[in-house]
C-alpha cells in the first residue's frame, strides 16, 4: 500500500520535479531524543516510531523518480540537555542526514536549532515552546500545537471544569515549564483569578516536603504543573500523606505516559492537557498501535505516531522535490498539503507551526488516559 501511494504521488507530482543531482542509494534520517535519563521512555518511543516507518518504507521498496532508496536511521541521545543536544546536532549534520526528528525538550530544540539551520537541515521537533519557531530560522518545524494554545487549554479547563478554588502553579524550571506556567498565570489574571501559590522547582526534584507544606498552609485544592510523570507520582503521594486527598491536579503533556495510570491514585483526580493526541483518537490509530506493538513489543507511550508521520513528511517531500538534498526537501515539506498516515493533520504553516494543531484534555480512567475533550478554540 505504501509503495502504491509513493508511485501515485510520484506520478501526480511529476510536473513539479525538476532536474537535480543524482539521488543517493541510501538516505539517512536523524533522530535526536533523550534515550537515557528520566525522559528516556518518551525519547525511545519517538525513536521507535521513526524506526517503524523506515522499516515499512524499506520493505515497500521506497523510491524517488523510479530509483530505489534505502532509508537509514541515525540516532543520538541528547540526554534532555541543551549542551548535549547542540553537540549531537553537529554529529548528525556531519553524518549527512537529510532531516532530523528532534528534540523532545524545548530547551534542547532551541539550542540545537542554529546548528541545523547553518547546514540547511530540517528539524522536526515535538517540543512545544513557542520560541522554537520564533528564532527566525527557516529549518524549524513543529509536529504538534505549541504552548500558547496549551496554556489557554490549561487555564480554561481548570477554571471552567475542575472543582477547585485555590490553585498552586508549579513549574519544573525548564524553558518549556516556565513559559507554559507563565502563560497560565497570565490567563488566570485575565479571568480575574489569582493563584494561591506559585513555585518553580527543577526537572529532577522528587522530594516535595517544602512545597507541600506551603500548599497545606495556602489551603490549596488544585495544582497546575509542568512537572514530569515521575515527579507528579511523588508529589501526589506526598499530598495525600499531608491530607490533601481532595485536591485535583492538572499536568502538561509530560505526565501523559503509562506511569500514572498504573497508580492507585491517592488524590481526587489527575488530568493532563496535551498537544500529543492519543493514537486511538485517529481513524488510523488503532492499526498503527497494532503494528507498533508487533514490531516493538511495547505500547505507544508518547509521540511515536507523530515521529512515524514525520518520516512520511520527509519522504513525501523527497518525492515532490525529486531530490534528497536537505534544502530541496525542506522547501517541498513546507509546500506539502499532507494528511499524515496516522495523525491525519501533519501540515506546516509558513512559520513552521502545525496549521491545525489541537489540545486534548485527558483523565485517568480504568488504567489509561481517556480523552475528555479536544479543541483548538480554547477561550
Amino acid at each position: 500500500m505504501i509503495q502504491r501511494r509513493n508511485l501515485l504521488l510520484a506520478g501526480g507530482l511529476a510536473p513539479f520535479l525538476g532536474a537535480c543531482s543524482r539521488l543517493p542509494d541510501t538516505v539517512k534520517i536523524g533522530v535526536a531524543q533523550p534515550l537515557s535519563g528520566p525522559l528516556a521512555a518518551l525519547g525511545k518511543d519517538m525513536l521507535a516510531g521513526v524506526q517503524l516507518a523506515v522499516k515499512e518504507l524499506n520493505e515497500a521498496h521506497f523510491s524517488v523518480k523510479n530509483q530505489a532508496i534505502t532509508l537509514e536511521v541515525v540516532s543520538r541521545d541528547d540526554k534532555s540537555d541543551a549542551a548535549t543536544g547542540k553537540k549531537v546536532a553537529q554529529e548528525l549534520v556531519d553524518a549527512g542526514v537529510v532531516a532530523v526528528i528532534g528534540n523532545l525538550n524545548s530547551g534542547v530544540s532551541i539550542e540545537s536549532a542554529p546548528v541545523y539551520a547553518a547546514a540547511g537541515i530540517p528539524q522536526l521537533a515535538i517540543s512545544t515552546n513557542p520560541k522554537y519557531t520564533q528564532l527566525g530560522l527557516a529549518t524549524t518545524l513543529r509536529l504538534v500545537a505549541n504552548d500558547d494554545l496549551q496554556a489557554k487549554a490549561m487555564a480554561s479547563y481548570a477554571l471552567s471544569n475542575l472543582k477547585a478554588e485555590r490553585w498552586a502553579l508549579v513549574d519544573d524550571g525548564t524553558p518549556y515549564g516556565k513559559a507554559l506556567i507563565a502563560g497560565v498565570q497570565s490567563l488566570f489574571k485575565k479571568k480575574g483569578k489569582e493563584a494561591a501559590l506559585a513555585a518553580s522547582l527543577d526537572a529532577k526534584t522528587t522530594t516535595f516536603d517544602d512545597l507541600i507544606a506551603k500548599m497545606v498552609a495556602a489551603k490549596v485544592d488544585g495544582v497546575i504543573t509542568t512537572l514530569a510523570d515521575f515527579q507528579v507520582e511523588a508529589l501526589v503521594k506526598g499530598m495525600a500523606k499531608a491530607g490533601l486527598r481532595d485536591a485535583v491536579l492538572l499536568g502538561g503533556d509530560t505526565i501523559k505516559t503509562n506511569l500514572l495510570p498504573k497508580m492507585d491514585m491517592p488524590i481526587r483526580a489527575v488530568y493532563s492537557t496535551s498537544p500529543v493526541i492519543e493514537p486511538y483518537e485517529f481513524s488510523a490509530g488503532r492499526s498503527f498501535e497494532t503494528r507498533f506493538a508487533a514490531a516493538t513489543k511495547q505500547e505507544v507511550v508518547y509521540g511515536a505516531h507523530y515521529a512515524y508521520d514525520a518520516v512520511h513528511s520527509i519522504t513525501l517531500a523527497m518525492i515532490r522535490a525529486g531530490s534528497a538534498a536537505p534544502a530541496k526537501v525542506l522547501a517541498a515539506m513546507k509546500e506539502l498539503d499532507l494528511h499524515g498516515p496516522v495523525t491525519a493533520s501533519l501540515r506546516y504553516d509558513a512559520a513552521g507551526e502545525q496549521a491545525f494543531g489541537t489540545i486534548s484534555v485527558y483523565a485517568i480512567e480504568k488504567g489509561r488516559w481517556a480523552s475528555v475533550m479536544r479543541t483548538r478554540d480554547w477561550d
